[in-house]
Formats: C-alpha cells, structure tokens, sequence
C-alpha cells in the first residue's frame, strides 16, 4: 500500500513537473498564435476595405470621364463660346460675322480692281471672309491655351500650399484668381464667382473645362471632384497632379527638340512653291499671268493648291506629336 501511495505521489508530482515544464511554452506558443492572428485578421480587413475603396474610387473615375465624354460630344463649341476662349469675353458673334463679311467685301474689291478673273475673286473672298477670321481665331486660343498650361501647375501648387496651411478649399481658390495672371486668374475668378452665386464645385469645374477644354484642366476637375465625393488628402493628390503636369511639359518640350528638324524641312518644303511663284511673277509677270488670266491656267493653279494643300496637311501629322 505504502508503495502504491509513493508511485501515485510521484506520477502526481511529474505530472505537475511537466505542466509547470511546457506549460510556459505552451501558453507563449498560443499567445504568439493569438497575436499573429489578431494583427492578420486586422491587416486582411484592413486590405478588404482600401480594395474596396480603391474599387469605388475606379468607378467614380470612369463615372466622370464618361460624362466628361459625352458633354463634350453634346455640347460642340458655338461661335460666343470659341470667341470665350480665345479671350474675347464681351465679344459678340454678330459682330463677328459683319467683319469677316467686310473683310471678304474688301479682298474681293481689290482682287476685282487688280484686273483678276471672276474664280479667283470669289476664292479670294470666300478665303477672307470664311477662312482667315477663323484662323485667327484659332490662332488666339492656342496662344491662350498655351500661356494657360504654362501657369496651371504653378496655381496647383499655390492651392497645394493653401490647403497644407489649413485654408479651405475656397480660400485656396480665391488666393489662386487673385494672385495668378490672366488667363489662369481670369478663369479661376470666374470659378470662385460662380461658387459665390450658389454652383457646385463640380458644376463649376465643368464650366471652366468648357472655358478652356485642356487635358490638364481636365485631370484637375477629376482630382476635385473625386476628392470632394469620397474624401482623401487633397493637397498630396494635387501635390501629384502637378507633379504630373511637369512631366508632361518637360516631355512636350523633349518632343519639339527631337522634330524640330523634321518639322525645318516640311516648312522649307511646303514654302518652296509659292517662294518661286512670287520670284517668277516679280521678275517675268507677263509668263505667270496665264494662270491667272485663262481659263486652264485657274484649273492649273487650283489643282497646285489642292495638292500643295494635301501635302501639308499629311506632312503636319506626320511631325505632330500626341503625348
């Protein structure tokens, strides 16, 4: 009996050995299992919830640029609005419309006064009337746009800096229409007044992509209005946007520099013809007057200006660049 009590003490007294024994590296075992789950069933949500607003934030982009898209196929440009962005903002269409009218009627009466046939007459009219006014038009917006995108990245970065001060949105803007030059100040005072009278952000964005229908205002209307429907860190996402900007500045310029060599020889090209037609006519007029005073000779010259046409229109997309 006595034997039997002292081998029962001493499997109790080993059990309790081995508990306290692996006890300790049991528990650390589980606790360690435990915190290792925890921290990855946080990071598993963590994952599950930006995928998911990574998600919305995609469908919230193709939203905007599909109605970006479809604003600018339903709403083409009219007359009042390209002589808006060409910076005539008083400007009337029909005013428009009598000097182009006036300054067909006066190449017309030179051209007729010179002694020059009834077809060229009227091309020449049809040119100066239809033609040249809205080259000139267009000649004025690229040269606003193009003085637009260079300040744009710098109003950017005002408003980054605005917004990383603790102004809000509209105090940044504000800052932005005072301060910038024209165009830029011109188009974002245009924005604040618009957001004074009780419009949108995004109504008023809308309106300035419509003011100045650039890429980069574009990307910045996105931005803005991606940030005020699902929040975020404005001032890192326009830090970006302008960043972004830059780069495409420094690789339009890396582009010009690289046809600029092509683009000499199609302007050496594309000038020679008319060079030596003004050179024929100042020194032998009565040899060039045929093709203006015959009949095959005004078939002949508008057939050259047809295909000298065409081959400056191919020779301009070859050399121009979309990045």
């Amino acid at each position: 009996m006595i034997i039997l009590v002292a081998l029962l003490a001493m499997m109790a007294l080993g059990g309790v050995a081995f508990a306290f024994a692996g006890g300790d590296e049991r528990t650390q075992k589980r606790v360690s299992a435990l915190a290792k789950s925890k921290p990855a069933g946080r990071n598993a949500a963590k994952a599950q919830t930006e995928a998911q607003k990574r998600k919305s934030l995609a469908t919230l982009l193709k939203d905007v640029e599909k109605n970006q898209a479809a604003l600018k196929e339903k709403n083409k440009p009219t007359l009042r609005r390209r002589l808006e962005q060409a910076g005539f903002e008083d400007a009337n269409p029909r005013n428009f419309w009598i000097a182009s009218g006036a300054l067909g009627l006066v190449v017309a009466l030179i051209c007729f006064v010179t002694g020059q046939s009834l077809p060229v007459v009227a091309l020449a009219a049809f040119v100066a009337a239809f033609g040249l006014p809205r080259w000139v038009l267009n000649f004025l917006f690229a040269r606003r746009k193009k003085r637009f995108t260079k300040e744009f990245a710098g109003a950017i970065d005002v408003i980054v800096r605005s917004v990383r001060s603790g102004l809000p949105t509209n105090e940044a803007l504000r800052i932005v229409a005072r301060e910038t030059p024209d165009p830029v100040g011109s188009e974002f005072t245009r924005l604040v007044e618009g957001l004074k009278v009780g419009v949108t952000l995004e109504q008023g964005l809308k309106k300035m992509h419509e003011n100045m229908p650039t890429a980069e205002v574009g990307f910045f209307g996105i931005v803005m209005t991606i940030q005020a429907k699902s929040g975020g860190n404005l001032s890192e996402a326009l830090s970006n946007l302008a960043f972004v900007l830059r780069d495409r500045k420094r690789l339009e310029g890396k582009i010009k520099a690289m046809s600029s060599e092509a683009k000499a020889s199609a302007m050496i090209i594309g000038s020679l013809p008319p060079a030596v037609m003004g050179l024929v006519w100042l020194t032998t007029p009565a040899y060039i007057n045929l093709l203006f005073s015959e009949r095959a000779g005004n078939l002949l010259l508008g057939g050259c200006l047809l295909w000298m046409g065409t081959g400056i229109f191919v020779m301009r997309k070859m050399i121009n660049f979309k990045h």
